[in-house]
């Protein structure tokens, strides 16, 4: 028994050695999180140096293309679109962080229960998460947020709720697998109770899966959060919001096509960036594993 507890601590520490050694092997992984942390800092401590407020009107300079006085250049409002940009990451990144990161609270949590438990209770859980994954995304947050009303906290529910099923489904598959190892046997042997084979045995080994699921999770969560801010659905005006500002910018493409471009811009950075990461650290972690490319 103690044979299977050392073999699994081991395993756990080569997995993490490999993890940093392919991070510095693979270039685009490298580029990948060398972009999400420039957008983190940005969102953490940009708001604190930007030159103008981002909701500070200047009528008389609307339209204005990028200069030196407003890098970015000006909106229809004669706001800086520099500082709008640079605040509006705060909030891309907060929602879209915060809904991936309850669906992977959640998802993890029902999923190592429904797969260490099997029976009915997996049965109806698996159920429900297939009856979630049937509604389609856009048009679930839609009715949720016309019917409840749009608010920072209600966006970021409405995502998680949305990613539940996927991670959950994951979870559960690594579990099924995870379980009938000899380790596993080991612990329930020795006399171990159930959190402590879930947590101390079992988890470790989920996290890797978990890791590129939430990352995957991370970059569907942006396009969500953009998608709802095109609509009028996301974070609410005065508040700058990425997917409202291209909403309000098509009018002006043709005479001032910087005020579409930027935010446009910044959210397909950023997923390239997440998107990069997620696709290093599923190369490293799940060469052939179980994952999901579902929305």
């Amino acid at each position: 028994m103690a044979i299977c507890v050392q073999n699994n601590q081991e395993y756990i520490h080569s997995k993490l050695f490999n993890i940093w050694r392919g991070i510095r092997r693979n270039t685009l992984t490298v580029i990948g999180f060398f972009i999400v942390i420039i957008f983190l800092l940005t969102a953490l401590v940009g708001p604190l140096f930007v030159p103008y407020h981002y909701a500070e009107q200047n009528i008389a300079k609307r339209l204005q293309p990028p200069s030196a006085e407003h890098i970015f250049g000006t909106d229809e409002f004669g706001r800086d679109v520099f500082s709008r940009v640079v605040v509006g990451s705060r909030n891309v990144c907060v929602v879209a962080g915060s809904g991936a990161a309850l669906a992977v609270f959640i998802g993890l949590i029902l999923g190592l229960v429904s797969g260490y438990w099997g029976g009915l209770l997996d049965d109806l859980l698996m159920r429900l998460m297939e009856v979630m994954m049937a509604i389609p995304g856009l048009l679930l947050a839609m009715l949720v947020l016309f019917s409840l009303g749009s608010s920072f906290f209600s966006v970021i529910l409405v995502v998680g709720f949305m990613y539940i099923p996927v991670v959950t489904r994951v979870v559960r598959s690594v579990v099924l697998d995870i379980k009938t190892r000899a380790f596993v046997e080991a612990a329930k042997l020795r006399g171990e109770s159930i959190p402590y084979i879930l947590l101390r045995e079992i988890l470790p080994n989920v996290l890797p899966h978990l890791a590129v699921e939430g990352s995957m999770r991370f970059v569907y969560a942006i396009f969500m959060v953009a998608s709802l801010g095109f609509l009028g659905l996301g974070v609410q005006p005065p508040a700058p919001d990425w997917g409202f500002m291209v909403s309000e910018a098509r009018p002006f493409f043709s005479v001032a096509p910087w005020v579409l471009f930027f935010p446009a811009a910044s959210i397909a950075i950023l997923v390239v960036g997440v998107s990069f990461v997620s696709d290093g650290l599923r190369r490293m972690l799940l060469p052939g594993g179980v994952s999901s490319d579902r929305y």
